[in-house]
């Protein structure tokens, strides 16, 4: 990969090891992390996020790296290597078929016939050559060759005569195109399309970006890969933001009174502290277990207590203090919460369900390549958490550390009112439409053999919605382009929130446009529930139901291209869970959203 530059981010979102790169004369497949060199990189230092992924994947150990660098005019081997895959070519060539000269047939060649990247012909003459585009894969990321000659032979004879693929349409169709023998034997690809056929086998476990004899128990179907299709490879990432790692005030008044706490320690009296006078008052408006939870890391006992991502996320950004962190250009984070007179000087009531407004100057991502999965996309839960269970493909034989990177940036982040989300809750007609967004997640996970525990509920496909309509309100004023954008959507146990943000490894992250779009957050939700309001694909957007057998939009309530759905590198659930009937009134459904008072409908 000397030639073919890939940033260190891409190596993490789109051509990690199992990836497959098209070039322009042959196809390669990224090497698991055995191969990447251990120059040129750096340390990435996020305790919370290696915890998770040391958890996940039982290992004993784990660090996280930056992906190498590739230096300009380096005299090095390149830093990420790489294999020939496919090892089938096509003939770039095309000859007419002997059946119908207006069929086209080239000729199919493995890899160790060709002479210098060439195939030369019986006639001698040495002609180029490109991969095949279809090779043969799973569900747990396997992926081989299609063994075109027991494809072709269904009598199962053994023949070593030349073999074509050939096109009988005048297109790219599947059901046009035909693997096809000298010996007169042809099957369509169209009978390999199904998964349910067995028209290519079962899976060996074949394992190429470990090695070329890696490979694992397997026994699944083979599936028909078009290896630059989208479903070729599904990177699995996992990403926290970096938090202040404790509370500066109370970390000054432990240390400050540590000595007293740990004498209460020493006589098995500590849960007893404030039975000394100057304890008490020290820690007067602070929970005991806060103290005590201080006094431990002081003393560099045990870890904290594992909660989830976002729950962890959502307690920094919830709390009640002005300030969060340290407003210097080294601080991973700092925040302020805005005093609302500030963003809601009229007391609107469309503002009302909004109880904080915090903005986030500085901020810091941190995310992490643990595995990949083929044609199906496994995203992570609404808690930011993966499935322990989960079928992944591991990016190296033995996992020793994993590549992640860091992205630097600014956001704004909305407290909603969990009374307000109860309350609608449990209206009647949010609950019917519920009862409908739920069918379509039940088709959609007993079609994939997933469990139906995992619907998100009806809380965080509201407040994903309204997040993707805040960031394309957003989007027209901030300054960033709309697919920099991201999300993090809080709607667990700890409360309900958004988080809208931008980061990158550069200083572009960081140019205060977004926060100072926060200053305007009425304008912008305003904007947002009135244009929600009408979909330019009205009424067909409107009027589609969750629950129906459409392909592919089972997860979807009311939404579409013309209204939520934005760019998938911006949304956390690669644009599922969507619904603008639960945030504003459309023209099919009026009597589930959120934003749905009669103040709001006469302003």
């Amino acid at each position: 990969m000397a030639d073919n530059i890939i940033r260190q981010s891409q190596l993490i979102t789109t051509y990690g090891p199992g990836a497959m790169i098209d070039l322009p004369d042959y196809s390669i497949i990224v090497s698991g992390l055995q191969d990447w060199s251990h120059l040129r990189r750096e340390k990435v230092d996020e305790p919370r996020l290696a915890a998770k992924l040391r958890r996940l994947l039982d290992l004993p150990s784990l660090e996280l790296w930056t992906p190498p660098r590739h230096e300009e005019n380096a005299r090095q081997a390149a830093p990420v290597g790489a294999r020939i895959f496919p090892t089938w070519f096509i003939v770039k060539e095309a000859k007419p078929s002997p059946r119908d000269p207006q069929w086209r047939r080239r000729r199919l060649v493995r890899w160790d016939h060709l002479d210098r990247g060439r195939f030369r012909d019986e006639d001698g003459k040495r002609k180029p050559v490109v991969p095949v585009r279809f090779v043969c894969g799973c569900r747990r990321g396997h992926i081989d060759d299609l063994d075109w000659r027991r494809f072709v032979h269904q009598s199962g004879r053994t023949c070593e005569r030349p073999l074509w693929l050939e096109e009988r349409g005048t297109g790219a169709d599947i059901g046009d195109t035909f693997g096809v023998c000298d010996c007169g034997e042809e099957r369509s690809l169209y009978e390999a399309s199904s998964p349910g056929t067995g028209a290519l086998g079962h899976c060996e476990g074949k394992r190429p970006w470990i090695g070329q004899f890696a490979r694992e128990a397997c026994g699944e179907p083979y599936r028909l890969l078009v290896r630059t299709a989208s479903n070729a490879y599904f990177p699995q990432t996992m990403s926290v933001i970096s938090l202040p790692e404790f509370d500066a005030g109370l970390a000054a008044k432990v240390s400050a009174h540590y000595d007293r706490l740990k004498a209460a320690d020493d006589l098995g009296a500590l849960q007893n502290f404030r039975m000394m006078p100057e304890l008490d008052a020290a820690f007067a408006d602070i929970a005991d277990e806060t103290v005590l939870a201080e006094y431990r890391r002081q003393q560099g006992e045990g870890e904290r207590e594992e909660v989830p991502v976002k729950t962890a996320e959502f307690e920094i950004l919830d709390k009640g203090d002005s300030i969060i962190g340290e407003d210097d250009p080294r601080s991973r984070f700092f925040a302020e919460t805005l005093e609302r007179s500030a963003w809601d000087p009229d007391e609107e009531t469309l503002l009302a369900v909004v109880d904080k407004l915090v903005l986030v100057h500085r901020l810091r991502e941190v995310v992490s390549l643990l595995g990949f999965t083929r044609f199906e996309a496994i995203s992570p839960d609404k808690d930011g958490e993966l499935d322990l269970d989960v079928i992944r493909a591991s990016l190296a034989e033995t996992i020793t550390w994993l590549p992640a990177v860091e992205n630097r940036g600014e956001g704004i982040f909305l407290s909603i009112n969990a009374e307000a989300v109860e309350r609608w809750l449990a209206r009647p007609g949010v609950q019917d439409r519920g009862r409908q967004l739920f069918e379509g997640w039940r088709t959609w996970a007993a079609e994939r053999h997933r469990p139906e525990e995992g619907f998100p509920g009806l809380a965080y496909v509201m407040l994903h919605s309204l997040s993707h309509a805040l960031m394309t309100s957003i989007a027209l004023d901030c300054g960033y382009p709309a697919s920099s954008l991201r999300e993090r959507v809080y709607a667990g146990d700890g409360g309900y929130g958004i988080l809208i943000y931008t980061g990158s490894s550069d200083s572009e992250g960081t140019l205060g446009g977004l926060v100072e779009t926060g200053r305007r957050l009425g304008a912008h939700l305003r904007r947002a529930v009135e244009d929600g309001r009408l979909c330019s694909n009205d009424p067909v957007c409107a009027e589609h139901a969750p629950d129906s057998q459409l392909e592919g939009h089972s997860l979807q309530g009311a939404a579409c291209h013309g209204c939520l759905l934005i760019a998938e590198t911006s949304c956390e659930q690669r644009n599922d869970f969507l619904d603008r009937a639960l945030v504003v009134p459309t023209v099919a459904l009026g009597d589930a959203a959120f934003f749905d008072w009669p103040e709001h409908r006469s302003r």
